[in-house]
């Protein structure tokens, strides 16, 4: 029988420390294959999510992965991290928190089935790409701006 990993609760810990303080945790993430995040986000392979209550619908902390709903840019979008992929978690108010080290990333580790896969992947299927109703973009590595925000009326408050 193979050994418990101890950070799936450590991550659950120091979320309930976190909200209990009336801090809002961050979860640091190694992206990869198996991670499902708005890659426009993704920054030198890393991604930084607030998953305070919030911010989050529908968090669920497992044992393999941490999954749920958040906004990004006033759209929803569903969200799966494996529990391998968390770099580090910590209130964002004063850095407090634990850092781990992803030696192998999810999708690095070979399931030996195929009902051990923890998450769904996807591919691209080959034909023509004008037929897709999906547009997809993704912003360069070395680019450390957030995306510019198209014309989303804002509000301003005037006292």
């Amino acid at each position: 029988m193979s050994e418990i990993s101890t950070k799936p609760y450590l991550l659950r810990a120091i979320y309930e420390w976190c909200t209990d303080s009336g801090y809002t945790p961050y979860l640091a993430v190694k992206v990869d294959s198996a991670t499902t995040v708005p890659m426009e986000y993704v920054r030198k392979g890393e991604i930084i999510l607030n998953i305070s209550y919030g911010a989050t619908s529908g968090l669920k902390m497992d044992n393999d992965a941490i999954h749920f709903r958040a906004r990004f840019n006033g759209v929803s979008r569903e969200l799966y991290i494996p529990v391998q992929n968390v770099l580090a978690i910590y209130a964002n108010e004063n850095g407090q928190g634990m850092a781990f080290e992803v030696n192998v990333t999810a999708s690095e580790m070979a399931p030996s089935s195929a009902e051990e896969a923890s998450a769904p992947t996807l591919s691209s299927v080959p034909g023509k790409q004008a037929e897709s109703p999906v547009e997809t973009t993704t912003a360069p590595d070395g680019d450390d701006e957030p995306p510019k925000k198209g014309g989303r009326p804002t509000l301003t408050r005037i006292k």
